[in-house]
């Protein structure tokens, strides 16, 4: 697997040689194993626990999903992943002679809030809380949205929907609605686990709350037909859900070796990146520097018939001076921020994970 850690000041990553790590002084570092990992891009769930209160958990995300048809060939896919946007454009072919109906889904992340995360929700009101849009060959895409509450494996959204509830937990208006429903009718949610009471002290004094404990699972869907022997390009954008930590943990002063094992894992981080951040931590009165992490699944896109033809992923880390690291081969540092990837015949066999670690300013 490849390792993107920092900065690159050269045109194309350094491959990693006999197991030893390439370092570019304060820049990337990026190694190759032996069997290289497939892209997987989407938006992360948090891996590493962190001091309370300190750390957000992400919702992971990904691209648009298909039933496997055949017929249908995916030439291209563009992916661009920053901490503010996610956009992907496909290219498919319909091969056959007649015109093919496909029920295209977009799977929101499930939302769980049964024991009180702190999950990064970038529209928290809205049942579109990732602001997702699609368009087809230029045309914005009207698309339905089906939701699921549920408490373990219990179905509850009937019943939420029949005493008025909004299904969407961190909507300001499905607390305010909770806490308006008769007292028996709350002992019974309470009883039942829906919901949890919601205790703190906001600087005046304890205030006691209901809250949520159902998991929301929505998906966006809409049927598509696929014309007869033509081309039809599918894109889609939304504003990804970002997990961090005040601190990192990666450079071990507050995290145990099993967590930092976590941390190679899931985003390659090797060595000379980890000296990078302990640079950084000591510049900052040995205060580490905050993270964040952006994840996107990328392995539905090894369910067709055959490989994605031409795949171009776009990862942009915000900041010159932020550090990157990721688990990925081929890839080429295009601008000060900016790094890319290019395959061809491609079907991804795992995840993308991306750890960004800013300087502190």
């Amino acid at each position: 697997m490849i390792r993107l850690c920092a900065l690159a000041q050269s045109d194309q990553v350094p491959r990693r040689v006999r197991g030893r790590a390439s370092a570019l002084g304060d820049t990337v570092h990026q190694n190759i194993a032996a069997s290289a990992a497939a892209v997987a891009v989407a938006l992360l769930t948090c891996c590493l626990p962190a001091r309370a209160n300190d750390t957000t958990a992400a919702l992971t995300t990904g691209g648009l999903e298909f039933r496997t048809n055949a017929d249908i060939e995916m030439l291209s896919e563009d992916l661009s992943i920053s901490r503010e946007r996610i956009d992907v454009r496909y290219r498919f072919l319909n091969r056959s002679g007649a015109d093919q109906h496909v029920t295209v889904a977009f799977p929101m992340p499930e939302i769980d809030f049964s024991d009180a995360s702190n999950i990064d929700v970038p529209n928290n009101d809205s049942d579109n809380f990732l602001n997702f849009r699609t368009k087809v060959d230029g045309r914005e895409v009207t698309a339905q949205l089906e939701q699921k509450a549920l408490v373990d494996k219990t179905d509850v959204t009937a019943r939420l929907k029949a005493l008025g509830v909004p299904l969407q937990p961190r909507a300001k208006a499905t607390q305010t609605v909770l806490e308006a429903l008769p007292a028996q009718t709350q002992q019974q949610l309470l009883k039942d686990e829906i919901i949890r009471p919601d205790d703190y002290d906001a600087g005046k004094g304890m205030e006691h709350h209901l809250a949520p404990s159902w998991r929301l699972r929505a998906t966006y869907y809409w049927d598509q037909t696929f014309p007869a022997g033509s081309e039809l390009v599918v894109e889609h954008s939304y504003t990804p859900s970002v997990g961090g930590s005040v601190q990192t943990g990666i450079t071990g002063q507050y995290t145990t070796a099993e967590q930092r094992k976590n941390y190679v894992h899931k985003f390659c981080t090797e060595p000379s990146f980890v000296t990078a951040v302990a640079a950084m931590t000591r510049k900052n009165g040995n205060q580490p520097p905050p993270e964040q992490r952006v994840s996107y699944v990328l392995t539905t896109g090894a369910n067709w018939a055959k490989p994605i033809g031409d795949f171009h992923l776009t990862i942009d880390k915000g900041k010159p001076s932020s550090l990157v690291s990721l688990c990925e081969t081929g890839v080429v540092k295009t601008g000060p921020t900016r790094f890319e990837v290019r395959k061809t015949n491609f079907k991804p066999s795992r995840d993308l994970d991306i750890l960004i670690i800013d300087a502190p300013q």
